[in-house]
């Protein structure tokens, strides 16, 4: 069945790592049929149950998929490392809109900053044992998660967004834990909980954000956490209002042993007023990251939770990395006291360039969203197709299949460097790149 290649380990971990390294390496091509649970467990000497938490971490991880009684086999296009990898390779003189980047021309410049911050690092420098965090920083996160309605709570700071929703997760679940997530969402995120022994459990998304009634199954089946996107979501730009705010935090609110966590991936470049659904739970966290504002390369978040967690994520980031540089938190401090980002400017800067694109495509007969933020999520009937007929038109765009699980297929345009004369054309390459093929799934 295997041909030359043997599966081997002894634990799920090893089991599954075994059939990733083969997919990888082609040993294990697409299509091929692995073997029944039962019989390799009696191969490989171990429990039966031993596979079948590999075989489900596998499918999961979207390496296989599971037909009934035809069995397992590797998926056609199986994900095998990082979803970042399912992308277009963009050649020469076809104009990228898949990369989901700022604009550079928005990002506010960095020297005096860093200067100052170093400056200060000389006369006093941080040393091992001092404390971790930079006071003006913090007093200045705390401010504005006053002022948009953040319930109090302590304050640490992370390596960006990504790091502090493994800290949370990681502290307060166990491995086979579900984790609800939004479907489409962060392509990260859908990596980085199967990475961490957990299960996902998709909740679907509209333009208000996560869909009450999927929030409320996932509940009720016994996931023990959820994270939520509230303003600009990736992929779809969706944006948490009041309405929806209010009928999530009812639900949330009788199950009071579920752990929340809120991205705030729209802080700084969206105008979207901010519905935090923070307190609905005892266990929560909230986090902003400075990337899409002031530079992906920061590499900082700051993170607010109830006191527990936030002493159990500073707890084992000492354990690890110790601290985010005070340097670099000194220099953000500086950029947020100085006003270097105009968020009200950005956001319009963005917004009118989605917005125009969103209009552009309805009028050519194409619906797509993009409510905050700087995507725009297509729903496409093809989704390889549409990838394909918009390389071959000049246009490289982000495939669906990276962001979502159970979702429709779709295609993300990063709107962030579109030229205003550029918003016609792409409209016009999507509508014809959607418009002809028969339906197939980009997997």
């Amino acid at each position: 069945m295997l041909g030359e290649y043997r599966i081997s380990g002894r634990g799920a971990a090893e089991i599954r790592a075994s059939v990733e390294r083969a997919v990888i390496a082609g040993d294990l091509e697409p299509g091929q049929p692995l073997p029944p649970m039962r019989e390799l467990a009696d191969q490989l000497g171990v429990n039966p149950n031993t596979v079948a938490a590999a075989y489900r971490s596998l499918r999961e991880r979207g390496v296989i998929e599971t037909a009934g009684r035809r069995g397992s086999r590797v998926r056609p296009k199986p994900v095998i490392t990082a979803r970042e990898a399912i992308r277009v390779d963009v050649p020469e003189g076809v104009r990228n809109v898949s990369d989901g980047n700022p604009d550079t021309a928005l990002l506010p410049s960095l020297v005096e900053a860093f200067t100052a911050a170093a400056a200060f690092a000389d006369k006093e420098p941080v040393l091992y044992g001092d404390d971790s965090l930079e006071p003006g920083l913090v007093r200045r996160a705390r401010a504005d998660f006053d002022a948009d309605g953040v319930p109090d709570g302590p304050v640490t700071v992370t390596s960006g967004s990504l790091d502090a929703i493994e800290r949370v997760l990681a502290v307060h679940l166990k491995q086979g834990d579900a984790v609800a997530v939004e479907d489409p969402g962060w392509g990260s995120m859908l990596d980085l909980v199967p990475a961490l022994g957990l299960r996902t459990v998709p909740v679907g998304v509209d333009d208000e954000g996560p869909l009450p009634d999927d929030v409320e199954r996932a509940l009720a089946a016994g996931v023990r956490a959820i994270v939520v996107t509230d303003r600009a979501q990736n992929p779809t730009g969706a944006a948490v209002g009041s309405g929806r705010a209010k009928a999530l935090r009812a639900i949330l609110g009788a199950h009071p042993e579920v752990l929340l966590i809120e991205d705030d991936h729209g802080h700084g470049i969206v105008d979207l007023p901010l519905h935090p659904l923070a307190g609905a739970t005892r266990q929560w966290a909230f986090v902003r990251s400075v990337a899409k504002a002031y530079g992906p390369d920061l590499r900082l978040a700051v993170l607010t939770g109830d006191a527990g967690t936030v002493d159990r994520v500073r707890g084992r980031q000492r354990l690890g990395p110790g601290w985010v540089s005070r340097i670099t938190q000194r220099a953000v401090a500086g950029l947020w006291e100085a006003g270097a980002v105009d968020a009200v400017a950005v956001a319009d800067s963005y917004g009118g360039r989605r917005d125009a694109l969103v209009a552009a495509l309805a009028e050519r007969g194409v619906v797509a969203h993009g409510r905050s933020g700087m995507n725009v999520w297509v729903p496409v009937p093809d989704e390889t197709g549409a990838v394909a007929r918009l390389l071959h038109a000049g246009w490289a765009v982000a495939p669906g299949a990276r962001f979502r699980m159970e979702a429709a297929p779709g295609v993300r345009i990063t709107v962030s460097r579109l030229g205003v004369g550029e918003i016609g054309e792409v409209a016009d390459a999507v509508a014809a790149a959607v418009g002809s093929g028969p339906r197939r799934r980009y997997a």
